[in-house]
C-alpha cells in the first residue's frame, strides 16, 4: 500500500475515533440535544394562527425553556417542553415535530459566522432573527459527512455565548440541523442550479442560475459572474447580495456545444471589481448535458414574476416529413417531480409536442400564485417557440398536478380543449391541508374572500365546454379517491362531455405496461380523447358562459372580459350571447360591476345593441379605432362608458395584497428608524426573499430606501419595509394613501387606531404607473413590525385582501386580534371600498 493511501486512511481513522470531539467544537457540530414542544395542528393551517411561542418571539418576552414548563395555547389546552436527543445519525425524532418547535442553544467562546444546513423544519429563529426553512429536501440518509449535502446553506452570525435557535418544525415529525466554518467569506453553491440541455455543435446563448452565498457582515458588491465554454467568456453582473444572505443569481452563456452527446463543462467564475483589480472569489465547474437529437431536453428563461431565471422542459414530438402544426399537451407534475422527469413519463408523440412547466419547483406553489403565472409563462414561450396548432392545446397533470389541471382549467377555460387530471385532489380544503372556518364572523369572511380563486369546487362550471378525462387509482393512499368521487358528482348534474377511469388494483402511480411511459399519465385512451377534440377559436363562439373569482388573475374568456366586480373576490358570472346576423349580445350577469365585449364580426355601421339583465342598451356604435364595446353599471343600470381609465381599479391591476409579488418586483427596506426597527427591516427583507428563493425559485432585487430612486423603473412593483417614520421611500410611493402607518398608529381613511403592537398589509397603485402596484409589510412599532414576520403571504392556499392590520393579540386570540380587512373600491378609496373592522 502506498504511503499516501496509508496517511488517508489513518486520517480517517483518527476523524472517526475523534468524532464526539469535533461534533462540540467550533468547525462543525450537529445539535444533538434540545427541547421540543407540540403545537395544535390547526396553528398551522390557519390564516390567524394561535401561537403562544411566536408571541412571545414577537412581544420580546421569550426567554430559555427549560424540560416540563408548560405553554398555555388557549383555556382547556396547553403544552409542554420535553427533553430530546438526536439519534445516532443526528435526526431528532418525535410526534410533537409535526408542526411543533425545538428549542436548540449552541455556546461559543467568540462570535463566528457560521453555514447552517436544517432538514425538515418551516423556519428557525437565530437569535431572535426569522430565516427560511427546509420543509422539503430532507434525505433519509442525511448522515453523511460532507461539507455540502443540501442547498440550502444559510449564513448566519452567531454571537459570543448562548444562541438560541427555535425552529419551527414541518410535518415530518424529524428534523436535523449542522452548522460548519465555510471555507471562504462568499463563494458559489452550484447544489441548486437552474440550467438548460445542449444539442451537439449547438450556438449556445442561453441562461443559467447558481447560488453566491454572502457569509460576511458587509454587502457583497461590484461582482460579476464569468461563464467559460470552450474558450468563450461571458460577464454577467451580480445584482448587490446582503450581509450574511444567499441568492440565486442568473448568469448568461454564449459559446458552441461540443460535438458529440455528452457533457459540456462550463467555468463559473465569480470575480470582484475594485477599480483595475478583479478578484476571483471563487469559481466551480458545472456540467450541461448534449443530447440526442429526439430526447426530451430543458429550456430556461428569464420570468417575468421577478427577473429569476427559470425552466421548461419539452419531450419533443417526433419529426415527420410533413412539417404540419403540432399539438401541445402542456404536463404539470406532481409534488417532488421534476419537469424533466414529468416530460420523459410520456412516450414521445409524433402528433404533439410534451411541454413540462416546473411550478418554479418540485413542490413550489401547488401550481396556484406563482405556479400557475409559471405555467402561463411556459405556454406561452411554448406556443411562440415550437410549431403549435392553437386548437389543439391539452392540460393534464398527475397528483399535485391533477390539482394543477382542475384548478388552471377553471381559472382559464378558453386556453385548452381537454382537461387530463390523474389522481388529482381538488382544493386545499377538500385535500385537508387547510382550516376552513365554521360561522365565520364578518372580519373571517373577508380574511377568505381572497382564497376564493383557490376554491375549485366554486369554479366547476367553467368546465362546460371542456372535454375531460379523469383518472384515479381505485387503491391511492395518497391521494383518495373520494376526491375524484366528489368531482364526478359535480359534474354528473351538467357536463355531458367527460369520462371517469377507475383503475382497479392500483394506487397513487401506476404502470401495468411494458413500454416506455407511465400508464397513469401516459395513458393511451386519455390521449385518444384529445386527439378527438379541439379548441374553437375565439370568432366561432356564440354562447359565452364563465364564472370569475378575481378579475386580476383571470378576467377574460373568448370575447368578454369582467373587469371589476360589485362585491370584490366573491363570484361573478355571465351567461351571454352573441347574435352577429342581428349585432346583439344578450344575456345576464352577477356580480359585475364593469364588463366588455369584443365583436367577432362587424355591421357596416358598426352598430351594436347590447341586452343586460332585461336592460336594454341600442345604437352603440364603434368608432374604426375601437374593438371593444365597455359597459358600466351605475345604479343598478347598465350603460356604455368610455374605455375605462387605467388609474382605477380593473382586470389590470386588481388588488388582494399577494399581487404585488409580480411585474419584477423590488423589496425596499427601511434605515431611517431606530436600531431595533432598521434591524427588523433588514432581517424581514432578507426572510422573505430567502422563502421566496426557497419555496419559487425566486430572485429578488433588494435595495435599501437611501438607495432606491422613485423615479426610475416605474412600471415595477415594490413592496416597501418599514412605515411612514422608517422608510424614505414611503413619502414617494404611499405619501397620498389613504392607509399611513406610524409609528404608534394606523390610520384608515378617517378612522385612526393607535398602539405600537399593530401590523399592517397594504397594496396601492404605484404613483406614475398604469400597471405597476406597492405593497407595504408595516408596523406601528417594532412589535407589530414582527408580527408580520411570519404571515404566510408568499405560500399558497393563503392570501389576504387590498389592506389588513392585525395586533400582537391575533398570536393568543386567533382572528379577534385581527383590527380591520378590506377592499379599496373602483378609485382605490377607502369610502369606496368595504372595509370590517373587530374595533
Amino acid at each position: 500500500m502506498k504511503k499516501q493511501q496509508i496517511y488517508h486512511l489513518s486520517i480517517i481513522f483518527l476523524v472517526l475515533i475523534l468524532l464526539p470531539a469535533l461534533l462540540t467544537a467550533a468547525e462543525t457540530m450537529v445539535l444533538k440535544e434540545g427541547l421540543i414542544i407540540k403545537m395544535p395542528r390547526r396553528s398551522a393551517m390557519s390564516i390567524t394562527p394561535v401561537d403562544p411561542v411566536e408571541k412571545m418571539l414577537v412581544d420580546g418576552t421569550w426567554k430559555a425553556p427549560v424540560a416540563g414548563e408548560k405553554v398555555k395555547f388557549t383555556a382547556e389546552e396547553s403544552g409542554t417542553w420535553e427533553k430530546i436527543t438526536a439519534n445516532e445519525k443526528g435526526w431528532f425524532e418525535h410526534p410533537s415535530l409535526r408542526g411543533g418547535y425545538a428549542y436548540l442553544s449552541l455556546t461559543l467562546e467568540k462570535p463566528e459566522t457560521m453555514i447552517l444546513e436544517g432538514l425538515a423544519h418551516e423556519m428557525v429563529y437565530v437569535n431572535g432573527k426569522p430565516r427560511a426553512g427546509n420543509r422539503y429536501q430532507y434525505k433519509e440518509d442525511f448522515d453523511a459527512w460532507e461539507p455540502h449535502f443540501d442547498y440550502s446553506l444559510l449564513p448566519v452570525e452567531l454571537v459570543k455565548g448562548r444562541n438560541a435557535l427555535i425552529f419551527h418544525s414541518a410535518r415530518s415529525g424529524r428534523l436535523k440541523v449542522k452548522l460548519f466554518k465555510p471555507e471562504t467569506a462568499q463563494f458559489l453553491n452550484t447544489r441548486d442550479l437552474t440550467i438548460p440541455d445542449l444539442f451537439p455543435n449547438e450556438s449556445v446563448e442561453k441562461w443559467g442560475a447558481t447560488i453566491i452565498v454572502n457569509a460576511s457582515n458587509k454587502p457583497l458588491q461590484n461582482c460579476v459572474l464569468t461563464t467559460t465554454i470552450n474558450q468563450s467568456q461571458t460577464e454577467t453582473e451580480v445584482p448587490s447580495i446582503l450581509p450574511y444572505s444567499t441568492r440565486k443569481v442568473g448568469f448568461k452563456m454564449k459559446g458552441t456545444a461540443s460535438g458529440q452527446a455528452g457533457t459540456q463543462d462550463v467555468q463559473l467564475t465569480l470575480v470582484q471589481k475594485k477599480g483595475e483589480t478583479r478578484t476571483t472569489l471563487d469559481e466551480k465547474t458545472i456540467s450541461l448535458r448534449i443530447l440526442e437529437p429526439g430526447a426530451s431536453y430543458r429550456v430556461t428563461f428569464r420570468s417575468q414574476v421577478d427577473g429569476s431565471i427559470q425552466y421548461y422542459a419539452v419531450n419533443p414530438a417526433i419529426a415527420t416529413a410533413d412539417n404540419e402544426p403540432k399539438a401541445l399537451i402542456l404536463s404539470v407534475h406532481g409534488a417532488g417531480v421534476e419537469a424533466i422527469n414529468q416530460a420523459n413519463s410520456y412516450k414521445s408523440k409524433t402528433w404533439g409536442h410534451i411541454v413540462a412547466p416546473t411550478n418554479r419547483r418540485p413542490y413550489g406553489f401547488n401550481w396556484e400564485d406563482w405556479g400557475r403565472t409559471d405555467a402561463l409563462e411556459v405556454l406561452e414561450l411554448a406556443q411562440r417557440t415550437l410549431k403549435i396548432d392553437p386548437s389543439r392545446i391539452y392540460l393534464t397533470g398527475h397528483s399535485m398536478g391533477g390539482h394543477g389541471t382542475w384548478h388552471l382549467g377553471a381559472t382559464f377555460p378558453d386556453k385548452f380543449a381537454v382537461l387530463g387530471p390523474s389522481a388529482g385532489w381538488i382544493s386545499f380544503w377538500s385535500y385537508r391541508v387547510r382550516e376552513g372556518i365554521d360561522n365565520p364572523t364578518p372580519v373571517e369572511q373577508m380574511l377568505m374572500r381572497p382564497t376564493l380563486p383557490s376554491n375549485t369546487f366554486e369554479m366547476v362550471k367553467n368546465y362546460e365546454n371542456l372535454g375531460i378525462y379523469i383518472i384515479h387509482g381505485k387503491d391511492d393512499d395518497n391521494v383518495r379517491i373520494d376526491q375524484s368521487y366528489q368531482m364526478v358528482e359535480h359534474l354528473n348534474k351538467f357536463h355531458k362531455d367527460f369520462i371517469f377511469h377507475e383503475e382497479k388494483d392500483a394506487g397513487h402511480w401506476w404502470d401495468k405496461s411494458d413500454e416506455s411511459g407511465s400508464d397513469c399519465v401516459d395513458w393511451a385512451p386519455l390521449f385518444d380523447f384529445f386527439a378527438r377534440h379541439a379548441r374553437p377559436e375565439k370568432e366561432r363562439i356564440r354562447q359565452v358562459k364563465f364564472l370569475v373569482a378575481n378579475p386580476g388573475i383571470s378576467a377574460s374568456y373568448y370575447w368578454v372580459t369582467v373587469d371589476h366586480q360589485i362585491e370584490q373576490l366573491k363570484q361573478s358570472a355571465v351567461d351571454i350571447r352573441f347574435d352577429p346576423g342581428v349585432a346583439r349580445f344578450a344575456g345576464s350577469t352577477q356580480n359585475v360591476a364593469r364588463l366588455s365585449l369584443e365583436p367577432t364580426e362587424f355591421p357596416k355601421d358598426r352598430k351594436f345593441t347590447v341586452v343586460l339583465d332585461s336592460q336594454k342598451v341600442e345604437n352603440i356604435v364603434l368608432a374604426p379605432e375601437q374593438s371593444k364595446i365597455w359597459l358600466g353599471k351605475r345604479d343598478h343600470k347598465w350603460q356604455v362608458i368610455d374605455t375605462p381609465s387605467l388609474a382605477l381599479k380593473g382586470s389590470h391591476r386588481y388588488g388582494t395584497f399577494k399581487e404585488a409579488f409580480k411585474n419584477q418586483f423590488i423589496f425596499v427596506y427601511g434605515t431611517k428608524g431606530n436600531q431595533a426597527e432598521n434591524d427588523w427591516a433588514l432581517a424581514k427583507v432578507r426572510y422573505d426573499a430567502e422563502n421566496f428563493w426557497y419555496q419559487g425559485n425566486g430572485s429578488v432585487d433588494i435595495v435599501a430606501d437611501v438607495d432606491f430612486n422613485p423615479a426610475a423603473e416605474k412600471d415595477r412593483n415594490v413592496i416597501l419595509y418599514g412605515n411612514a417614520n422608517t422608510n424614505l421611500a414611503w413619502k414617494a410611493l404611499l405619501g397620498t394613501s389613504p392607509v399611513q402607518v406610524r409609528r404608534g398608529e394606523i390610520q384608515i381613511g378617517q378612522r385612526k387606531t393607535t398602539g405600537s403592537n399593530l401590523a399592517c398589509l397594504l397594496i396601492r397603485p404605484r404613483p406614475g404607473s398604469d400597471i405597476a402596484s406597492v405593497g407595504a409589510v408595516s408596523g406601528t412599532g417594532v412589535v407589530g413590525m414582527r408580527v408580520t414576520d411570519r404571515r404566510p403571504y408568499l405560500s399558497p392556499g393563503f392570501a389576504y385582501p387590498d389592506c389588513v392590520v392585525f395586533s400582537s393579540d391575533m398570536l393568543t386570540q386567533g382572528s379577534q386580534g385581527v383590527v380591520c380587512a378590506g377592499f379599496f373600491g373602483e378609485d382605490w378609496r377607502v369610502e369606496s371600498g368595504e372595509f370590517v373592522w373587530n374595533r
